[in-house]
C-alpha cells in the first residue's frame, strides 16, 4: 500500500510531471537525432548532388534544439505556479521558435543560392554579400512577425525608422554607397570570383571575394588589395578572364635598319614556336605571328603575338621568350640597336 501511495503522490506531483515531460522530449530528441544522422543521411549520401547532405547537416542540430525547447515550454506549462506567466512564456517560446526557424531558413537559402552560383559558369563560390543579403531579408521578416504577434503597431515604428534611417544614411553615406555598388557588381557581373582583372590605376590580380563594403583582389605576389566597391564600380576594368581564360600576349621588339626583315620574321617565329611548345602555360597549338608596324628612331619596330592558357602564365612565357630571342638574335647576327643620333655641323 505504501508503494501505491508513493506512486499516486508522484503522479499528482507537478514537478514529477515536469521531469516526465522533459524526459519524454529528451528521448524524442535522441530518436530524431538518430533518424537524421544514421538513416536520412544514408539516404542523402546515395543521391548525386551534395545539396541534401549539406542541408541535412544544417537542420540536424536546430531540429534537436527545437524539440527540447518545445519540451521546456510544455514542461513549464504543467506547473501551476507559472500559470500567471503563461502569456509571457508563450511569447518567449514564439520568439525563440521564430528566430530558430529564421536561422534554418537563412542557412538553407544560403546553400541553395551558393549552389546556384557555383553551377553558373561565371561563379565558383557565393560571394559573402549574397549570403548577408539573404540573412538580412529573412531576419527582417522574422522581426515583423514578432511585432505582429505582440500586436505592436508597425506604422509609427516605420516612421521612426524612416527618420532614423535618414540620419543614419547621411552618416553612413560612403558605407551605403559601397554596399549598393557591391549589389551592382553582383547583378551586372562585370567581374566574377576567380577572374584575373586589371583596375584603372595599375592594380591587377585575381578576384578573391566581393563583400558588402569592398572587393578583395589577390595580386600575383600573393598580397591582398582591398578595393572599395564604389571605387571599383566607377573604374575602368580589364577582365582578362572573360569571355575565355586564353589570352594573347604581345611582345614588342625592334631590329636595326640593316637587318634582313624576312630573316628576322623567320627566326622570331621559330623561337616563338619553341617557347609555346616547351613552356608550361603556353598554348602549344597556336601559330605565333610577327607584325612590323613602325619605323622608329633607331629600329624597325614590330610585335610578336603569343598565346597563353591563362593570364597568370603570360609573365613566365614572356620571360622565357625574351631570353631565347636575344640568344638566337646574337647567334644569327641580328642587331637590336640602341638610340642613335646623327649630328651635322654646318659651315
Amino acid at each position: 500500500m505504501a508503494v501505491i501511495e508513493i506512486l499516486q503522490s508522484l503522479i499528482r506531483n507537478e514537478w514529477f510531471h515536469f521531469g516526465l515531460i522533459l524526459a519524454t522530449f529528451a528521448i524524442h530528441t535522441k530518436i530524431a537525432h538518430i533518424i537524421l544522422v544514421k538513416y536520412v543521411r544514408r539516404i542523402a549520401a546515395r543521391t548525386k548532388t551534395d545539396i541534401d547532405d549539406i542541408i541535412l547537416k544544417i537542420v540536424t542540430k536546430p531540429v534537436c534544439i527545437f524539440i527540447m525547447f518545445a519540451g521546456f515550454y510544455f514542461a513549464l506549462g504543467s506547473l501551476s505556479d507559472l500559470e500567471k506567466y503563461s502569456e509571457e512564456i508563450g511569447g518567449i517560446f514564439f520568439v525563440g521558435s521564430i528566430l530558430l526557424l529564421s536561422l534554418i531558413v537563412s542557412r538553407i537559402l544560403g546553400v541553395l543560392v551558393s549552389h546556384w552560383l557555383r553551377v553558373q559558369k561565371k561563379y565558383e563560390k557565393m560571394p559573402k554579400l549574397m549570403g548577408n543579403v539573404v540573412a538580412i531579408v529573412i531576419y527582417l521578416m522574422a522581426f515583423l512577425m514578432i511585432l505582429d504577434h505582440f500586436d505592436i503597431e508597425i506604422n509609427p515604428l516605420l516612421a521612426a525608422f524612416g527618420l532614423g534611417g535618414l540620419a543614419i544614411g547621411l552618416a553612413l553615406q560612403n558605407t551605403l554607397s559601397n554596399f549598393f555598388a557591391g549589389l551592382h557588381i553582383i547583378t551586372d557581373r562585370p567581374i566574377n570570383f576567380g577572374d584575373y582583372i586589371e583596375i584603372e590605376g595599375g592594380t591587377s590580380g585575381f578576384v578573391e571575394d566581393i563583400g558588402w563594403r569592398s572587393t578583395r583582389v589577390r595580386t600575383l605576389p600573393n598580397t591582398l588589395v582591398i578595393v572599395p566597391n564604389s571605387k571599383l564600380a566607377e573604374s575602368v576594368i580589364i577582365n582578362n578572364s572573360q569571355p575565355v581564360l586564353e589570352m594573347s600576349v604581345v611582345v614588342q621588339c625592334g631590329v636595326a635598319y640593316e637587318s634582313d626583315l624576312e630573316k628576322v620574321e623567320r627566326v622570331t617565329i621559330d623561337v616563338a614556336k619553341q617557347i609555346l611548345e616547351t613552356v608550361p602555360g603556353a598554348v602549344k597549338t597556336f601559330q605565333p605571328l610577327v607584325r612590323f608596324h613602325t619605323f622608329g628612331d633607331s629600329n624597325i619596330n614590330f610585335s610578336i603575338i603569343l598565346r597563353v592558357e591563362e593570364p597568370a602564365t603570360k609573365y613566365i612565357v614572356t620571360h622565357e621568350f625574351i631570353k631565347a630571342l636575344k640568344k638566337r638574335y646574337d647567334r644569327e647576327g641580328i642587331e637590336i640597336s640602341w638610340p642613335v643620333r646623327k649630328i651635322y655641323y654646318g659651315k
